[in-house]
């Protein structure tokens, strides 16, 4: 005989359901929306294509983040470290160092700063928080100190090309988001390193009894964030043209809102990149169908805010259904 689902059941069970697709209901209204405030422009390919170039570099400094709040930890400092990862760069190439060898130099800070941040949070044992908000304010530092506070210009022609040229139609940057979201993707799912990842963000004591490195596989996850978020710096320096210390220190916010998002969309309500680049598409097509309406850009910063708190009382809620 089996049990009658009660009314109280039957509710939960709907909230259940409306909270793990709460983010995915969220994106399709949006589109919705501003298709049919603009249905002239919205949908089209022109801006269809405009909003997978806004987001691309968003994106790749998400899967940073993303990589870090696997294992329950969190990294303020990917957006200073793009920047310096850019500056380093055009510095470089400026001084008429080859481009390959400035690229290789920007990857290798990048890497440097996400190695010293992981020593900090997994060996010193200093809060995520405290260890990645000290390295944020010395990076963006030796940001200004390598572009000497000024912005730099006149980057090689063929740097600027992974950044503004284009290939079926398609900006570079986009197929680069891709693949490094691919590979992301790759590494969390079907990895031993992703697989600890996920096992160390459960418990890190169960995790430590079964055998696992927890140190060693937290400060992991700081380098890979490192490594991301540099090659993100660097292609949106190619973007613009141009680099400064503070070119890339929006999307650390944006990008953790994103994971916030992301992580209702799946049962376990852990960070994952799927629902991570969900939650980009959400704040892609709000800043763009924004922008259709002329909606005024601190009115944007607003609704940015509100989408942040979103996020977090959304994933809050999903670790207490948890």
């Amino acid at each position: 005989m089996t049990d009658t689902p009660t009314r109280t059941d039957r509710v939960r069970s709907y909230g259940t359901m409306l909270l793990h697709g709460g983010t995915v209901v969220a994106l399709i209204a949006l589109i919705l929306f501003f298709f049919l405030m603009r249905p002239e422009v919205f949908l089209t390919f022109v801006n269809i294509r405009n909003i997978l170039y806004q987001v691309s570099i968003l994106a790749i400094i998400a899967a940073a983040q993303t990589c870090v709040m696997v294992v329950g930890d969190f990294d303020l400092s990917v957006g200073a470290n793009s920047s310096l990862a850019g500056a380093v760069t055009a510095s470089l190439m400026l001084g008429a160092v080859p481009i390959p060898v400035a690229i290789l130099a920007g990857l290798v800070v990048g890497t440097l700063i996400g190695l010293f941040n992981g020593y900090l949070v997994a060996y010193l044992k200093v809060s995520a928080f405290v260890a990645t908000l000290a390295s944020m304010t010395s990076v963006i530092g030796l940001a200004y100190l390598v572009t000497e506070g000024t912005t730099l210009f006149n980057l090689p022609p063929a740097f600027n090309d992974l950044g503004q040229g284009r290939l079926l139609g398609i900006p570079l940057p986009v197929y680069f988001a891709i693949v490094i979201a691919v590979i992301t993707w790759f590494v969390l799912r079907y990895t031993t390193i992703g697989r600890r990842w996920y096992a160390v963000g459960g418990n890190h004591e169960v995790s430590r009894l079964s055998g696992v490195n927890v140190r060693r596989v937290r400060m992991i996850a700081f380098v890979a964030a490192g490594l991301v978020s540099a090659i993100g710096g660097i292609l949106l320096a190619a973007r613009l043209g141009s680099a400064s210390a503070v070119q890339d220190g929006n999307n650390m916010m944006f990008a953790v809102a994103a994971v916030f998002l992301g992580m209702t969309v799946v049962r376990s309500g852990a960070a994952n990149l799927g629902g991570t680049m969900i939650g980009v598409a959400i704040i892609g097509v709000l800043s763009n169908g924004l922008n259709i309406l002329g909606v005024n850009a601190y009115v944007q910063q607003v609704l940015t805010g509100l989408i942040i708190v979103a996020a977090v009382t959304l994933s809050s809620l999903r670790s207490k259904e948890r």
